[in-house]
């Protein structure tokens, strides 16, 4: 019962990042695009109906995550979010009156049963709920040092894939740190009170690295094809969530040859995500709507 509660709402975050992928894509290719980055992106997002619905899911969302951290650890509750791209496809499907292909099946089994293999064999452990400052400065530096250089690299390459896997992949860091911080200040705001939680620094990071992620997240889907940008946000949050919550929380997976295990379903969910990222479905969902 005590995994079953943050598994259940790691599942209910999943699904409604899913309908907020959906919405906001649609919405982020139907506005101007350039060639940097352009802050007037948002405003022009701001004044689209599906859009401000799709920040609504993200919220709920952003609140059913946080259940879940504040529940269970980081190495369960990250990877589970891997489901979100079947999960965006179901509801594509669902919005363009089509069916997803049998190839596209095939694909959400390869997922599912990766994140099944890939869980089993890790047996995720411990939950710290405090983190020594030092910890904190040490992770932070490094996964902003990440998100700098990914971005600059995006930076000196024109609109196509590698523009956009760079900026999926510090998107994905940024929603790791992300993620890492909402755990701390649930805790807080659970175990101190209000006053605690608007006091402490780690709220006002969190709404710092929640942002960046937002706008990453929008450039991303606007730099290129979603073959190249969703694999890399996918399975770079997981990844780097699973860091973090060794590094900063304590929590464990075995290692030795569980590890085997734990590569093939890996290799599992990376196949099966690309698939799903190359289905026409995917490619309906990302060019419906384009500005010309």
């Amino acid at each position: 019962m005590h995994t079953l509660v943050p598994v259940l709402f790691a599942l209910a975050s999943a699904l409604s990042n899913a309908i907020a992928t959906v919405l906001q894509r649609r919405e982020a290719l139907a506005v101007p695009s350039s060639a940097g980055f352009r802050p007037g992106l948002m405003l022009d997002l701001l004044r689209r109906p599906l859009w401000l619905l799709g920040i609504a899911a993200v919220i709920t969302a952003g609140v059913c995550q946080a259940l879940a951290l504040n529940t269970g650890p980081l190495v369960i509750v990250q990877p589970l979010l891997v489901l979100e791209l079947p999960f965006a496809l179901m509801v594509a499907a669902v919005l363009l009156n089509r069916r997803l292909p049998s190839t596209g099946w095939v694909a959400v089994a390869l997922v599912v049963v990766g994140l099944g293999v890939t869980l089993a064999a890790a047996d995720p452990s411990g939950d710290r709920t405090y983190v020594p400052t030092d910890r904190w400065i040490a992770a932070l530096a490094a996964c902003a040092g990440v998100i700098v250089v990914l971005s600059a690299a995006a930076l000196r390459r024109p609109e196509g894939r590698v523009r956009a896997a760079c900026l999926g992949a510090a998107c994905a860091v940024s929603y790791a740190m992300t993620a890492a911080l909402m755990k701390a200040v649930t805790h807080i705001l659970d175990d101190h009170g209000v006053a605690a939680f608007f006091t402490a620094w780690q709220t006002y990071v969190f709404a710092v690295a929640g942002g960046t992620a937002l706008f990453l997240l929008e450039n991303a889907l606007q730099a290129g094809p979603l073959v190249a940008s969703q694999p890399a946000i996918t399975l770079g949050d997981a990844t780097v969530s699973l860091a973090l919550g060794v590094t900063l929380y304590g929590e464990h997976v075995r290692t030795g040859w569980w590890l085997l295990p734990q590569l093939l379903g890996l290799g599992l969910i990376a196949t099966g995500v690309v698939k799903l990222a190359r289905i026409p479905l995917a490619e309906s969902v990302v060019t419906a709507g384009k500005a010309p």
